[in-house]
């Protein structure tokens, strides 16, 4: 009999939480709860994808871990599985969510709440300069002189922007910021969709030595739709610019200024591979460059995502506080402006620049293999069809959204968590419709585990209907499903009272922190 896992106080779990050595303190509720409340350093861990997740968020296996569920089973199911892959040292949150509140201890609204306040407390400490909508709106209509960047990623722009602004994300528009702006002296104003980006940009270009005069749009593209200015929809961002011999010298001086200044090592290959060699601490590396920059020169070792995507969702990258985090570019510029912000947020960051390193001397390492869970039954179209005629049942396990739009006709819509309750009393067969075959491999162990025999259907829903299966297109309501985070939603979307929630939530979580959660930023200008 599997033993039950053990179980820590939250007294005890918060005191972890803001103690010395390295812990994830990982949520296994879905997202729509956890964007509902959870506590600050919480990171997102869904069970629906638990052990693909807790393997890139918590890699070595030793590593201390509070799990964290709504006081009902579900955390001791996660303890289980994590067990089962190796980790030795996973305790569950006595009650939950209600035992961390009934000990006095705050939930907070959201997602990517970390980093949110981040923002907040950077504008505190640095105060960059900000432009509000109406004054920006005045600038067009008098055709005064100045460039426009959006500091999100391109498809973030491609849905929706200021009109007239350019993609330049966090990051990049630094590391090219000399063939971005045509002269020092030409304003640069910066809009994300709500504070935080437009805030890290303009502190990000202030670090790196950029005086011109720089300012964020006052609450984004949010703030431009309350003020009652239309937005651009459907834009195509342009490649970004290649660099220049002489800015690519700016890029690595710029680089230099920001880990002085900041106290950031850079690290050489035989450093690196020290880390990575270090069982008893967990070390990430990230490769902060472009697709295109990457495909010329692969690095196994560090995983690939933009620069401003890690400080924006740090939570989705990074599941053990305290942990060393290892950044890559070619100059180091992005590397160091991201790792000036993540040691803000706690975490020991240091900077690994391609051309300060010789060409031949590059870390000597493979990556890890990525966890996968064991392949389950698979069973095509036509396989899937057949069964189905036959009475098998068929549980979805795509998103709500995917499902809201079509579903093969009879077809529960379900999620792992509670996939035995949706099974039909005696079946005991299924059919696993998903939008990977990893997600139907992992509710597959639990059917298994309740007896369940489950098969993943390779089809999509055209697939679906070329082999012969019936449909129902019918429209159909997936409000309060708990894999979309409703907190909020509609914010972008006109909804003019969630854009004005939204935006009194992010600046109000400042005064929302308690002495320990304040102390685990170091936060200076």
């Amino acid at each position: 009999m599997t033993p039950s896992p053990r179980t820590i106080a939250a007294d005890a779990a918060k005191a972890l939480v803001h103690g010395d050595g390295e812990v994830a303190f990982l949520d296994v509720r879905e997202v729509a709860a956890h964007g509902e409340g959870h506590p600050l350093f919480a990171a997102p861990c869904p069970y629906s994808r638990l052990e693909t997740t807790a393997a890139v968020l918590v890699p070595r296996r030793s590593t201390a871990i509070v799990l964290l569920d709504d006081g009902d089973a579900l955390a001791p199911r996660a303890a289980r599985r994590l067990a089962a892959m190796g980790y030795t040292d996973v305790q569950v949150l006595a009650g939950g969510t209600k035992g961390w509140t009934k000990a006095g201890h705050r939930l907070f609204s959201g997602v990517n709440v970390p980093s949110k306040t981040l923002g907040e407390l950077i504008e505190h400490a640095f105060r960059p300069a900000r432009i509000d909508a109406d004054t920006l709106k005045s600038w067009m209509d008098d055709r005064r002189a100045f460039r426009l960047f959006d500091v999100r990623p391109p498809e973030e722009y491609a849905r929706m922007t200021v009109p007239g602004a350019e993609s330049g994300p966090n990051g990049e528009l630094a590391h090219r910021f000399a063939e971005a702006t045509d002269q020092a002296d030409t304003p640069v104003v910066l809009t994300c969709a709500g504070r935080t980006r437009g805030i890290v940009g303009a502190v990000g270009l202030a670090l790196a030595g950029i005086n011109g005069p720089v300012f964020a749009l006052e609450d984004g593209t949010q703030g431009w739709a309350l003020a009652r200015h239309d937005l651009a929809l459907g834009n195509r961002p342009k490649p970004l610019p290649p660099l220049t011999p002489a800015a690519r010298s700016a890029s690595r001086d710029r680089a230099r200024r920001v880990r002085e200044a900041r106290r950031i090592p850079a690290l050489t290959a035989a450093e690196v591979e020290s880390l990575l060699g270090d069982p008893t601490r967990t070390t990430f590396c990230f490769d902060l460059r472009t697709a295109d920059e990457r495909n010329q020169e692969p690095l196994d070792w560090a995983r690939p995502v933009p620069g401003v995507q890690l400080v924006q969702a740090t939570d989705h990258h990074i599941g053990v506080l305290r942990s060393t985090v290892v950044l890559v570019d070619d100059t180091g510029l992005r590397a160091s402006l991201a790792a000036a912000f993540l040691a803000m947020m706690g975490h020991r960051t240091m900077v690994f620049a391609l051309d300060e390193q010789p060409s031949r001397s590059r870390p000597a390492l493979a990556a890890a293999p990525a966890w996968q869970p064991p392949p389950g039954a698979r069973m095509t179209p036509a396989e899937a069809v057949a069964r189905a005629a036959a009475g098998v049942p068929i549980l979805d396990l795509r998103p709500s959204t995917d499902h809201a739009l079509s579903r093969p006709a009879g077809a529960t819509w379900t999620l792992r968590p509670r996939i035995i309750a949706a099974v039909p009393d005696r079946a005991a067969e299924v059919l696993l419709f998903a939008a990977d075959p990893a997600t139907a491999d992992l509710a597959a162990m639990d059917l298994a585990d309740a007896g369940i025999r489950a098969a993943f259907v390779a089809a999509g829903i055209a697939d679906w209907r070329a082999a012969g299966g019936r449909l129902d297109d019918s429209p159909r309501s997936m409000d309060g499903a708990d894999d979309v985070v409703w907190f909020t939603r509609n914010r972008h979307d006109g909804d003019r009272d969630a854009s004005l929630r939204y935006l009194a939530w992010e600046k109000n979580l400042v005064s929302d922190l308690d002495t320990a959660e304040r102390a685990a930023f170091r936060v200076e200008a």
